[in-house]
């Protein structure tokens, strides 16, 4: 049994293709404006890469994420906190906690020993917090995202943030700039202000150990490490791209549905 999932998110389209539960390929692309394209696209790379080149070598597909309800080969659609929690029990069960980090939200999910969702908490009303407020911050400090990651790491000080508002943040760190105030320091700045954000929502669902870590915010080593300082535990790492936890958690969904 050969399925796929696809996990249509702001900024990138991700899809896993499992064989009998196990991942064989996988495939990261940048979104587009259409998100059937975007997932073609993806399947394209992932199927080739083990040599499909039809849709219909795939026994069922099962999509999430914001363009989920957009693919017209798509029987199916689940919501992304369902497949993330999936995704996550299934790479490890033993996770209650997930944070999610992804283009334009963030959210929480407390999972149960069964894999469902127990409780979410979700931000997908602003940019704060979110992968395009890392890139925003990046973006202000002239530098890439995995450059604004290790200058957060190289901080002698943590400047105290204030703004939530990406549009506000940037213009507090552009103040602090020209104050003289080190890069690195206002980089663990805004990386300590997201880190505070995502305490206070996985404080309102209530934190049970272990915590894992998904989405492309997962793949800032310093937000890793500013939000294990936190909450005082190691962050479970995933044996993938966090990006592809989502997309895993879809293809279990498809190959469930068959099995029914």
């Amino acid at each position: 049994m050969i399925v796929a999932g696809c996990d249509l998110g702001s900024a990138a389209g991700k899809v896993v293709i499992l064989k009998d539960k196990k991942v064989i390929s996988s495939a990261v692309v940048k979104s587009t404006t259409s998100p059937e394209k975007t997932a073609l696209k993806a399947l394209e790379i992932a199927m080739s890469a083990i040599g499909m080149k039809d849709l219909a070598e795939l026994d069922n597909i099962v999509s999430t994420g914001y363009g989920r309800s957009k693919l017209s080969f798509v029987k199916k659609n689940v919501t992304e906190i369902a497949c993330h929690a999936r995704g996550a029990f299934e790479l490890n069960p033993t996770i209650r906690t997930l944070i999610d980090v992804g283009g334009q939200d963030c959210k929480i999910i407390s999972i149960t020993n069964k894999g469902r969702v127990a409780e979410f908490n979700m931000n997908d009303r602003c940019a704060a917090g979110t992968g395009k407020f890392l890139e925003s911050m990046a973006r202000t400090l002239n530098c890439s995202l995995e450059e604004f990651s290790d200058l957060a790491l190289s901080h002698t000080e943590i400047l105290k943030i204030s703004s939530q508002c990406s549009v506000f943040a940037e213009s507090e760190v552009i103040t602090l700039i020209n104050d003289g105030m080190k890069p690195e320091n206002i980089a663990a700045g805004l990386v300590d202000s997201i880190a505070r954000r995502l305490i206070a929502m996985i404080n309102r669902v209530g934190l049970e150990l272990p915590v894992g870590f998904s989405g492309g915010g997962a793949k800032s080593e310093s937000l890793v490490k500013f939000l294990e300082k936190k909450l005082n535990t190691e962050i479970v790492r995933f044996d993938c791209s966090p990006q592809l936890v989502g997309a895993i958690g879809a293809a279990h969904f498809a190959t469930e549905l068959i099995e029914i």
